[in-house]
């Protein structure tokens, strides 16, 4: 067993690595464990939404800053559903970033804080004993405080991954196309797709197409795109950058920021339903929440407990409205068509109600860094 961290962090994503930037700053010995290896694409709308971009700022650090620099921004929002185009302004822009791009800047970033950071290493299990150990396939870790940023389908999370849910599908790939500064969401019988531009490896504009739909209404993500008589047309011209990627089975669950005395971040917390377009944010905050939160019981200032009821008072009050904002917008989808049209209307005809119904999709204000 090597000498004892102050706290492990376990899942390299946005929400592991603002955990483990955060904790270094504060100057805690910080081990950072990801089963995966940097940089690889994921599944990801890859929409970074504009009140998290100064916090993203702050955890890259001076060595990181050009991921932001080449970003793109997205100004506005287009909804397409039931005949109807719904155009939300997004004032400020949120900014486009691959996750390719964005982990391995952030997983270098960890490093330059002074994070011990270990790919391709699978975490076993975490036992309570004078603090937590940890078993991974590289070893048995012990620290004062762990954090729970591995994923939806982390094996720290096994019971809990059975919960009762409808299961759904995800797709995403790039493609090789021009498309205007918006993120735009196709809705069809099943499922949506969302598409938005995002810089490529070599500097070139890309389009991203991320789906989200039940089994059996598609099986490839081109049959996606013939789900959308709009999506389709627009689509004819693209050619697939690489393969795309898929995971299943996609459960939305409501948030469990605390399991155990363990902290959970990002989606090892709970997954929001993708087309809100803040999953990066609440990994990015959540992560900075969690770690801001152990900082007095790792001065030793006050019990663990106490930590724990910070952060899940935290959580609660500055990212669960984003869950409930998502549960009322997907109950929405599920009434009748007849039902929709008058709100669509409304929402159509009035930028200032499309507007608000953006903002309550987001995270909360709360001091963070």
């Amino acid at each position: 067993m090597t000498q004892p961290y102050d706290l492990i962090v376990i899942g390299g994503g946005p929400a592991g690595t603002s955990a483990a930037i955060t904790a270094a700053r504060e100057g805690w010995r910080v081990l950072l464990l990801e089963r995966g290896r940097f940089p690889r694409h994921k599944v990801c709308g890859e929409f970074v939404s504009a009140e998290s971009l100064a916090l993203l700022k702050w955890l890259l650090g001076d060595a990181e800053q050009d991921l932001l620099q080449r970003s793109l921004q997205l100004s506005e929002s287009r909804i397409f559903l039931d005949g109807r185009t719904v155009r939300i302004p997004v004032n400020p822009p949120a900014a486009s970033i691959a996750r390719y791009d964005l982990d391995l800047a952030l997983w270098n970033a960890a490093q330059k804080t002074g994070v011990t950071a270990l790919q391709e290493t699978t975490v076993q299990g975490i036992e309570r004993e004078n603090g937590f150990r940890v078993s991974a396939s590289a070893g048995e870790f012990c620290a004062g405080a762990v954090i729970n940023a591995s994923g939806r389908w982390s094996n720290l999370r096994r019971a809990e991954n059975h919960s009762s849910g409808f299961r759904w599908l995800g797709l995403k790939a790039h493609f090789h196309g021009t498309m205007e500064p918006s993120v735009d969401l196709y809705f069809f019988d099943g499922g949506y797709c969302g598409v938005q531009p995002v810089r490529g490896p070599a500097g070139e504009t890309l389009v991203n197409v991320c789906a989200l739909f039940r089994p059996g209404v598609a099986a490839t993500l081109e049959d996606v795109l013939h789900c959308h008589p709009l999506l389709e047309a627009r689509s004819r011209s693209w050619t697939a950058a690489f393969s795309p990627l898929s995971t299943f089975p996609v459960i939305l669950q409501d948030p469990r920021p605390v399991s155990g005395h363990v902290l959970n971040a990002g989606d090892a917390a709970g997954f929001v339903d993708p087309f809100v377009g803040d999953g990066i944010s609440l990994a990015l905050r959540g992560g900075n929440m969690a770690a801001r939160s152990l900082s007095p019981f790792l001065r030793g200032e006050c019990e663990q407990e106490q930590s724990l009821e910070e952060y899940t008072q935290s959580y609660r009050r500055a990212l669960r409205p984003v869950y409930r904002a998502s549960s009322l917008l997907r109950k929405f989808l599920g009434v009748p068509r007849g039902l929709r049209a008058p709100f669509l209307s409304a929402c159509e005809n009035s930028p200032r109600l499309a507007s608000y119904l953006l903002e309550a999709t987001r995270s909360r204000s709360v001091e963070l860094y």
